[in-house]
């Protein structure tokens, strides 16, 4: 079965096809700028990516040109939609409505209104993408794959805050995290890398991108990770804060004159490893070289995520009573060699002994970690699109 996953966002829409059967991507894209001048960028496999401008006033126009794309006579790799078997829907947040993927329905989809409130800018966006697909494939079936989803296992002692709990029976403000798709994948392919079940394992996924995040995973089943009620919480990141002191809000808004909205521009737009080195960037990889240049505020940003992360990794451990693999992924995890050796240098208490040879490689599928460490250390490349395949061919 060929399967179309969809990432949709307010102005933008992600797109891969990948055959079910041997997981190969026949083709992939983007449509940025969606209600303003419109462009489409298309790859099939094996040939040259080409960027061409369209206009796309809504989401529908975008999707129609994917389809356009995907079953053109030259460049398409299906004759027509029929040889599309179904639709797989990234989504954000299923607040505690989706504890797993599911066939999208009219229902599915009041329920995920519901969550909105939840996340503003993210669900409405998802569904619009739904709604879309729909309206031009409706004899496919789709299939919602929730960011919070595999979150839904965690205990109550995880995912409360010390808040009234009148918060929380009326509004539903706990911790739900987020990449739970990248966590799920990349824990299972360690449970396969290292030859056990994934039923009886302890793994510590560090999903190191401009936005980060950890989650321990205990017998296949997240207990904890980092992120919140939004992805604001948790590690330091390309631009957000992570976790701070509340009171420090406070303490801004009267200094700078900052509403609720200005302060959560400073928090989501200004602050992580961008607002730590002054505004230098938020792209680790112009950190690492102004660090070796001399620049001291980027060479502090970036041991403040590690040491973040390394903090993390230890709680995890501690919340799990201990930790048979440690796993890096996603944009800086699969590629930043520094990164991943300052943050196990932190956690040689727990036995772990790095190969620096294997640790250099990038992007790579491969374990970092000696024969002799007591921890493996892993790096896997997330796929977050396959997942989503994965679950779609799962539920039809």
């Amino acid at each position: 079965m060929n399967v179309l996953v969809i990432n949709c966002g307010s102005s933008s829409l992600k797109f891969q096809l990948i055959n079910s059967d041997s997981e190969e991507v026949l083709a992939k894209g983007l449509c940025e700028r969606i209600g303003i001048d419109g462009s489409l960028t298309y790859q099939p496999a094996g040939g040259e990516k080409v960027k061409s401008a369209k206009d796309m006033p809504t989401h529908t126009e975008a999707i129609q040109f994917v389809i356009d794309a995907l079953t053109n006579p030259e460049t398409g790799v299906v004759k027509s939609l029929d040889e599309i078997g179904a639709v797989g829907h990234r989504l954000v947040h299923g607040g505690e409505k989706f504890a797993s993927s599911v066939v999208i329905t009219d229902e599915v989809k009041k329920a995920v209104e519901e969550c909105n409130d939840l996340a503003p800018l993210h669900n409405p966006a998802n569904l619009i993408g739904v709604n879309a697909c729909q309206k031009l494939m409706p004899n496919t079936p789709m299939v919602a794959v929730f960011d919070t989803a595999f979150h839904q296992t965690m205990p109550e002692k995880a995912y409360m805050y010390g808040l009234p709990y009148a918060y929380y029976d009326k509004y539903k403000v706990r911790r739900y995290g987020f990449h739970g798709t990248s966590h799920s994948f990349v824990s299972k392919r360690a449970a396969e890398i290292v030859g056990k079940p994934y039923d009886a394992i302890k793994t510590i996924v560090c999903h190191l991108g401009n936005g980060a995040s950890v989650c321990a995973v205990l017998n296949g089943r997240s207990v904890d990770t980092s992120m919140g009620l939004t992805p604001l919480e948790g590690l330091v990141m390309g631009t957000r804060s992570g976790d701070i002191d509340p009171a420090i809000l406070e303490f801004i808004a009267k200094k700078e004159n900052l509403d609720i909205e200005g302060l959560m521009k400073v928090l989501n737009k200004d602050s992580g490893v961008y607002g730590l080195s002054n505004g230098l960037s938020s792209d680790f990889r112009d950190l690492s070289a102004a660090a070796e240049d001399g620049n001291e505020q980027a060479k502090v940003a970036l041991e403040v995520f590690a040491y973040r992360v390394a903090k993390y990794v230890g709680s995890y451990t501690a919340a799990m009573n201990g930790v048979d693999n440690i796993v890096f992924t996603a944009g800086i995890g699969e590629n930043d060699k520094e990164i991943r050796e300052e943050i196990c240098a932190y956690l040689e208490f727990l036995g772990i002994k790095i190969d620096k040879e294997a640790n250099a490689k990038r992007g790579e599928e491969v374990i970092i970690s000696t024969p002799d460490s007591k921890v493996k250390v892993l790096v896997i490349p997330t796929n977050e699109e396959l997942a989503i395949a994965r679950e779609t061919v799962a539920l039809v």
